[in-house]
């Protein structure tokens, strides 16, 4: 009679639903790690729709009876493991495979998954961005498993390969280097992309429109790719022009880009509802609203810079779980301060120093944790409000004045090293923090990320915070306590970025 023990070892067991991250506890999934996704989108002009394929190589980490995948809105037509047809069933945003014989531990198994998308289907959330004559994706934070059933959560990083199949009248693109091009008879083409480095899945990017692509040279001859709507092209190249600039002041504070390219996509659209907000630092292909980047360069400069920072702080560092947000929005909006400041732009409320700005963020710092809970302590329904972008910046400003400017750059620097390509916690930073800094900054760190009280400003004994209870009329920081903001609506764009409401996605 085999014991408890080897009984239990013999049966295989189903992987749990969600990862049970604090914030989206459904989203992701255990018993197995995704390597690597090969997809193909094949844009159909005439439904508008999208006929899907998602290659996904897997690993369990024990034996599985079956996996799940996230997926919603997706019309799933068949699904292999290996060469072999699997049973498949989708219940609650999920999709379970069920192979003829279990997955074994640790072996390297590839999933096949043929499907149909509706980018304009309603759903309960989207990463889809539909436009007049395509689409694009803003899969940011939980909707990449509309585009293509994947293990969604940024902790799972994986390789990806792109092809993208439309038209000839219209362009595909996708984050990466575009390395194969093959024309069809019956007039369209693909395209396919590979990213050199890996990528979270709320990071990728695919379009179809009629778009153009202007190439130009960055610092130490980065590619430089720019994914325009044809009909804008010319009115948007001001801005566009600006990024090779943009990319040598952010070396000079965070070292090489850590990419194989860099570009913009003012997506093809003037939907007052396409996204809610003003850009998003899709891996390699930044996406923005085209309306923003009309705007002079003092007003969309910083904002430029907040994108271009999350190619280092979230893209090839990324959050190991959603709490962990406000190292990519926090470290974004600092230095998209920073450049604003050391470009001369003044902000919407006439300040002209860092700070300046700081000591009145620091005295709404208790009503911003009683509005929206401490800094490193986001729910879904506060994910993207300004403590995670405003209340960022004040703990990194409050730990540079603690440590002094040489010591925080080499935190800076150091930590975007040791994490380089993978993830990060809050607690790998405080880490870095404390070994570089040759101080243990714990006690520090923790009460400014969790405490509920605003502590003192090192280096300001004359800082002062307002109660909590206090509810002026408008905020003298970037941004009122509690206001769901994305992507540079709190510091760099004074006002730019566009509103989300509580719990979308």
């Amino acid at each position: 009679m085999l014991s408890a023990a080897l009984l239990s070892a013999s049966v295989p067991s189903a992987g749990a639903a969600g990862l049970g991250d604090p914030v989206f506890p459904s989203l992701g999934n255990t018993g197995y790690r995704a390597l690597a996704y090969d997809l193909a989108f094949d844009y159909r002009a005439d439904t508008r729709t999208v006929d899907g394929t998602a290659v996904i190589t897997v690993r369990p980490d024990r034996t599985l009876a079956h996996l799940e995948l996230d997926a919603l809105g997706l019309t799933v037509h068949a699904v292999r493991v290996g060469d072999r047809p699997a049973d498949f069933a989708t219940h609650d945003e999920k999709l379970t495979v069920t192979p003829a014989g279990p997955f074994q531990a640790g072996a390297t198994t590839e999933l096949t998954v043929e499907y149909t998308a509706d980018p304009r289907a309603a759903l309960p959330h989207t990463g889809w961005v539909p436009t007049p004559d395509g689409f694009a994706v803003a899969g940011q934070p939980r909707s990449a498993h509309t585009v293509f059933p994947c293990d969604d959560h940024p902790g799972d990083k994986a390789r990806f390969t792109i092809a993208v199949t439309a038209p000839d009248a219209l362009l595909g693109v996708a984050n990466g280097e575009l390395t194969q091009t093959e024309p069809h008879p019956d007039g369209r083409t693909t395209r396919r992309y590979v990213s050199r480095e890996p990528m979270a899945t709320e990071l990728v990017q695919v379009a179809v429109g009629d778009y153009t692509v202007r190439e130009r040279t960055g610092p130490h001859g980065l590619p430089l790719r720019d994914v325009v709507p044809t009909a804008r092209a010319a009115e948007l190249e001001p801005a566009l022009a600006l990024t090779a600039g943009q990319l040598v002041w952010a070396e000079a504070h965070l070292g090489p880009f850590p990419f194989e390219a860099y570009g913009i996509l003012p997506v093809d659209t003037d939907a007052p509802d396409a996204f809610a907000f003003t850009g998003l630092e899709t891996q390699t292909l930044t996406l923005y609203k085209p309306d923003f980047l009309r705007r002079p360069e003092a007003e969309i400069g910083p904002h430029m810079m907040h994108e271009l920072v999350h190619s280092w702080f979230g893209d090839s560092v990324s959050p190991a779980r959603w709490s962990d947000l406000w190292l990519n929005e926090g470290h974004a909006d600092f230095y998209g301060l920073l450049y604003r400041f050391d470009r001369g732009w003044p902000d919407d409320r006439g300040r002209t120093t860092l700070t300046d700005r700081m000591r009145d963020v620091y005295r709404l710092g208790d009503r911003s944790r009683h509005d929206s809970g401490p800094v490193a302590s986001p729910t879904a329904a506060n994910l993207f409000d300004g403590q995670r972008y405003a209340g960022g910046v004040l703990v990194l400003f409050a730990l540079r004045e603690k440590v002094g400017q040489d010591a925080f750059d080499r935190i800076e620097r150091t930590f975007l090293r040791e994490h380089r390509y993978g993830n990060a916690t809050t607690e790998d930073y405080v880490r870095t923090a404390s070994e570089v800094s040759g101080e243990d900054l714990g006690g520090f760190l923790h009460d400014w990320l969790y405490g509920m009280r605003t502590p003192p400003m090192p280096g300001h004994p004359d800082w002062t915070v307002d109660p909590a209870g206090d509810a002026p009329g408008a905020a003298a920081g970037p941004v009122a306590a509690g206001t769901a903001v994305r992507e540079g609506g709190t510091g760099v764009a004074d006002g730019a970025g566009v509103a989300r409401g509580p719990g979308t996605p």
